[in-house]
């Protein structure tokens, strides 16, 4: 009921906020207000989005942005730049809330009441690629490139957006604009390496693409292009070794507005993605304080808590994981993925039963876990239970045939059954479908003649 009121109040609030802002557009504006509006078509009537769904602060913060925005357009002589900048933020606000749409009307005042700020189209771009209008998004760009031209996150973006259009011939300038300003930027050179690879340059794209993972090894998403790149070149070994490691990880360019823009939320989830943000970038101090800001909004979220012990883990402080992975199986006894953390800091301390209870349990809630059925299956070949590992190992390549350690496991295993014969057969295929990893081969030669 709560939820639907502050809905209700919503709706009233952007219904005087559009006879507001005609009233001001067509008498109370300064000038440079009014000729800033004459210079754009009529703007529709802002809506607000549906928050019946958001994180209640999130919602909250919503609604006091929207009473401080009426406020200004209520007031006589509000100066240009703060109604400006006040549009502005309700737009950060929505934008960050994963509401893009809904943030575009916002951006769009902002910018024609202060054409040159560089700031409003160039969030513009980045809702209209998150929607993908990736016309409007080029033209948004550009637009924020003439305020600044050597701005690298305009470069690199609108290089991004001219690629995903199928026009690599204008994105190419951009990245190497980026590139040369900024010697070594992952981002600039994943876009030259894409472009390479859509112009069919494949020697050059791998060259580019190979920098980026080193660069960066976390940008994923190039081994699917290095993948393309060396099959076309012939190298067949190295494709598929680079497909069988292919994310979604993007590497952007630095990013200072998208960074403002991110730090605005309030409220359990935002804390979660800042936390998450810290951990990838090896932060662990800082993930944990976030994941404790959430936890103070959203105590029984079990997310949250099991995060919270992976930082902790992270820094050393096993005593403090544990406690936290324990406290979240309290509250939520279903969650498996505390479970299998437990397993594994019992698996590393020697304390085999508890490993293969935790992890039994992992299994229990999520049977499609593949995770914890390595970690338990390792556990069992090493305490020469090998029948249940061999279990375990099959299973996870009935759920996942790519995933090369259930194959050394279940060859491993195999092995320690006296089964010589099925485990040679077992490497064999791996090695085939494995050409990199040594390990197939070179266990498959240490078998030959065992067992004969």
């Amino acid at each position: 009921m709560a939820r639907r009121t502050l809905v209700a109040v919503l709706m009233t609030m952007a219904m005087l906020l559009a006879s507001s802002a005609c009233r001001s557009e067509k008498s109370a504006s300064p000038p440079s207000v009014q000729s800033a509006a004459q210079a754009k078509p009529m703007l529709q009537p802002v809506q607000p989005p549906d928050l019946s769904r958001m994180d209640p602060a999130v919602a909250t913060q919503i609604t006091e942005r929207y009473q401080f925005l009426q406020s200004l357009i209520g007031k006589p002589g509000t100066p240009p730049a703060d109604l400006a900048r006040a549009y502005g933020d309700m737009g950060n606000l929505l934008m960050a809330a994963e509401s893009a749409a809904a943030a575009e009307p916002y951006y769009l005042y902002a910018e024609s009441i202060a054409p040159a700020d560089a700031r409003w189209p160039y969030y513009l771009g980045h809702v209209y690629m998150a929607t993908g209008d990736l016309a409007r998004s080029i033209a948004a760009f550009e637009r924020a490139r003439r305020l600044q031209p050597m701005d690298d996150a305009t470069l690199v973006w609108l290089g991004k957006v001219y690629l995903d259009s199928g026009r690599p011939e204008s994105a190419e300038p951009l990245f190497a604009q980026a590139l040369s300003a900024q010697p070594g930027l992952a981002a600039a050179l994943y876009g030259l390496g894409r472009t390479a690879l859509a112009r069919r340059d494949y020697p050059n794209a791998v060259a580019y693409l190979e920098q980026v993972l080193s660069a960066d090894p976390r940008a994923s998403a190039a081994h699917y292009q290095l993948a393309l790149a060396y099959r076309e070149l012939g190298n067949t070994a190295k494709a598929e070794a680079h497909l069988r490691q292919r994310g979604t990880v993007e590497i952007g360019p630095p990013d200072p507005l998208m960074v403002e823009l991110r730090s605005v939320l309030r409220g359990a989830t935002a804390e979660e993605e800042r936390g998450m943000r810290a951990l990838e970038n090896r932060d662990f101090t800082a993930a944990a304080e976030y994941f404790r800001r959430g936890l103070e909004l959203a105590p029984d979220n079990p997310s949250l808590r099991h995060k919270l012990g992976t930082a902790l883990a992270q820094m050393g402080d096993t005593r403090g994981a544990v406690d936290a992975f324990e406290e979240t199986i309290r509250r939520t006894p279903n969650y498996a993925q505390a479970h299998y953390s437990l397993g594994v800091i019992a698996a590393s301390s020697g304390r085999v039963p508890d490993a293969v209870r935790y992890l039994s349990d992992a299994i229990r809630y999520e049977p499609r876990y593949i995770e914890a059925r390595l970690q338990l299956g390792e556990v069992l070949a090493r305490t020469r239970q090998f029948e249940q590992a061999r279990a375990q190992f099959k299973r996870v390549i009935e759920i996942d045939p790519r995933v090369a350690d259930a194959r050394f496991g279940y060859a491993g295993a195999l092995v320690g059954l006296r089964r010589y014969a099925e485990a040679r057969d077992v490497l064999s295929e791996a090695a085939r479908l494995y050409p990199d990893q040594r390990r197939f081969g070179e266990a498959l030669a240490r078998l030959q003649g065992v067992g004969r």
